[in-house]
């Protein structure tokens, strides 16, 4: 299965920002490798929340696996 595009993620990723901002927080992709692996880095209140590893998984990546299936990760950078 091919790697999603950078529009592809884009895409989909403004579906996952509201859920993001109504805490005060963002996502800003960093990029996406051709095995699938997405690179984020989570801003505002998302960075260096408790929660910000549950929020990467259960609301970026499950939306970006759920319409994306060349996406095979999703991996916050510091």
């Amino acid at each position: 299965m091919a790697a999603p595009t950078r529009e592809e993620v884009e895409t989909s990723l403004a579906l996952a920002r509201p859920e993001l901002q109504k805490h005060g927080g963002d996502v800003e992709l960093l990029g996406v490798n051709d095995k699938g692996v997405v690179l984020v880095r989570l801003t505002g209140a998302c960075q260096g929340c408790k929660a910000a590893g549950a929020t990467l998984h259960n609301v970026i990546e499950k939306t970006l696996k759920a319409r994306l299936p060349g996406v095979t990760s999703v991996q916050a950078v510091m």
